[in-house]
């Protein structure tokens, strides 16, 4: 459970850090994710390369698996480029509800209760984190085509996650060790990510001008988050099982706020956004320790 709260506070950073660099920083998108991923590769593949079966990469399941880590790498990296990061993380906490509406369709599972309720005070909340001057009429969203564009892209990646943490425990049962699942995921998002950045033509030169700062929420970006939150949700995963590491999962908010104020200058700035992200918070808190109970 310590390595899966960890987990989250990393994944409530990213979307934090990769607006930084994406916004502030003017990392191409692409580029970061390319390199991100090819120094955390660099770091993990000494450690892992002569335990892991290299037969594992005929696994059908693995490949699967890697393409739902793209697309989620993707989807959620170019969010944060169109989007506020307190805009996206309400939508990234509504995975567990997206998890169970898609273990009852795929895998006939049932439905937890209050599913729905809690969807539904889930986008309330959300909606009222979004809200605009506190002295408007109504709830009126404060969001530019920019932000439908970064809320979009949000919404496919807790789809691609909720997939990704469907199939992780699955892993357990076809014997693929921890170690094989986030190698291949690091040599899938390196090759992938690069190979479309030097596709569309994205400016490495831009690296050189990285300032100190910049270079310091890189490393954190990379080791914190690439490299350290992964391989922590990985291991939770297969530990304890989606339920019960998705209970703490409402704690990305929390951090994605703190740092968000910090390193961005991005604040709830009325009691309706206050409101919706304790909404929030309460919701997905309580959904989940019932489900988990």
């Amino acid at each position: 459970m310590g390595i899966a709260l960890l987990a989250h506070t990393g994944w409530g950073a990213y979307p934090v850090l990769a607006r930084y660099l994406q916004t502030v920083s003017d990392m191409p998108s692409m580029a970061l994710l390319g390199l991100g991923n090819l120094i955390a590769l660099a770091v993990y593949l000494p450690f892992v390369w002569r335990h892991v079966d290299k037969r594992i990469l005929r696994s059908t399941l693995i490949w699967g698996f890697a393409l739902v880590v793209v697309l989620r790498a993707i989807t959620n990296l170019l969010a944060a480029r169109f989007t506020l990061a307190i805009y996206i993380q309400p939508i990234t906490l509504m995975t567990p509800l997206f998890v169970a509406l898609l273990s009852a369709g795929l895998f006939r599972e049932p439905l937890p209760p209050l599913t729905w309720s809690a969807i539904t005070l889930s986008l309330l909340g959300a909606a009222l984190m979004m809200s605009d001057d506190v002295g408007a009429p109504g709830v009126t969203l404060a969001l530019t085509p920019s932000d439908w564009i970064g809320i979009t892209l949000a919404t496919a990646s807790a789809l691609c996650l909720a997939i990704y943490m469907i199939l992780v425990p699955r892993t357990v049962q076809h014997a693929v060790p921890g170690e094989a699942v986030l190698l291949m995921q690091l040599v899938t998002l390196t090759i992938v990510s690069t190979g479309i950045s030097l596709l569309i033509g994205e400016e490495w030169v831009r690296f050189a001008a990285l300032t100190p700062m910049d270079w310091s929420v890189f490393a954190a970006f990379v080791f914190g988050v690439l490299l350290g939150s992964n391989l922590g949700q990985i291991v939770s995963l297969r530990r304890l099982g989606a339920p019960l590491v998705s209970s703490v999962m409402a704690w990305r908010l929390i951090a994605t706020l703190a740092l968000a104020a910090l390193l961005l200058g991005e604040r709830l700035d009325s009691w309706r956004q206050v409101l919706g992200a304790l909404i929030v918070l309460t919701t997905i808190t309580g959904y989940l320790w019932r489900q988990g109970r």
